[in-house]
């Protein structure tokens, strides 16, 4: 059964916070599904996903690009699954069902703290969760790093 995970984004932005999670993830020998809701916003982490330090490479590529199947980060604004991902991030308004959540393993939804309306729809999508019998998890960024909050369902 599907863990989502709410990461409520306050103290650092989405692309210094994403990277992280994305080597955590490929360190466990999880494949990723980053599923994001605007084409610019999706073409602004790829680049920042090139460039977000010096020393390392995060092995990712959009859907578009020849031969998803091989991506283990695989970009992507819509439903498709094409790398068999075990990870589902959603990022930038990106949503997905509570049925295709449960077929992941985990799911991430990182969300921003000063949009109101994104803490809204992150607070529907835990009800949602919740009330579906999937585990909710909230973290929130307390001095520079990640806290548990919450954890409802499951």
């Amino acid at each position: 059964m599907a863990e989502v995970l709410f990461y409520h984004l306050t103290a650092t932005p989405l692309d210094r916070t994403l990277p992280d999670l994305l080597e955590k993830s490929l360190a466990r020998g999880w494949r990723v599904l980053l599923r994001c809701g605007t084409q610019e916003g999706l073409a602004a982490l790829d680049r920042a996903l090139w460039a977000y330090r010096d020393d390392s490479f995060l092995p990712h590529g959009p859907a578009s690009a020849a031969d998803p199947d091989r991506q283990p980060v695989l970009l992507t604004l819509g439903a498709e699954n094409a790398n068999a991902a075990e990870v589902l991030m959603l990022v930038e308004g990106a949503r997905a069902t509570v049925a295709e959540m449960s077929s992941f393993f985990r799911v991430c939804l990182l969300f921003d703290g000063g949009d109101a309306a994104a803490v809204e729809a992150a607070r529907a999508v835990w009800r949602e969760v919740a009330a579906a019998g999937l585990t909710a998890v909230y973290w929130a960024q307390e001095d520079a790093r990640w806290v548990r909050k919450a954890v409802a369902g499951g």
